[in-house]
């Protein structure tokens, strides 16, 4: 129909003319109310960000030589990442001479992960990367579920003063 025309129609239905496909032969509009229809994508959008969910990957760092109470301590701190949902990175750094036995850490990231298996399980396996063996540990899915949410709180919110009764 005629561009003037279909601006009548939506005066007469007090909506907007919205060219829904500008490339097509002829073009195709549609009548709405713009300002609607911007403010509930507008919703959507925000809903899909609050339901996204948010990964992190905290790391520990561990040398060959640890003494049996430090790995200890840091094997709580990997459990503790664990059961509040988050992948943990596990670093062996090697220094000087340890380079030359790779095997004494690949033993203890394999020993850290026996101990952690009621809590996650290896995503990805110890690799050698340069002075450093890198592992990956991520939790099992029944840990993901109770995780507390991780939601930004909306900045518009304004909190009422308490009214006291005299």
């Amino acid at each position: 129909m005629p561009i003037g025309k279909a601006l009548e129609l939506a005066a007469e239905a007090d909506l907007d003319l919205v060219e829904v496909a500008p490339m097509a032969r002829p073009p195709v509009c549609k009548l709405m109310d713009y300002g609607k229809f911007k403010y509930e994508s507008a919703q959507k959008a925000r809903e899909a960000r609050r339901n996204q969910a948010l990964t992190v990957v905290k790391e520990m760092k561990l040398r060959p030589k640890i003494d049996p109470h430090d790995y200890e301590t840091k094997k709580g701190h990997v459990e503790r990442f664990l059961k509040q949902g988050d992948k943990v990175k596990i670093t062996i750094m090697f220094r000087g001479r340890e380079q030359s036995r790779p095997e004494l850490g690949f033993r203890l990231l394999q020993r850290l992960a026996e101990d952690i298996t009621e809590l996650g399980f290896v995503e990805f396996s110890p690799k050698q990367d340069g002075r450093n063996m890198v592992m990956v540990v991520a939790p099992h899915k029944s840990n993901k579920s109770s995780k507390p949410a991780r939601t930004a709180e909306p900045a518009d919110t304004v909190e009422q003063p308490n009214q006291q009764l005299a």
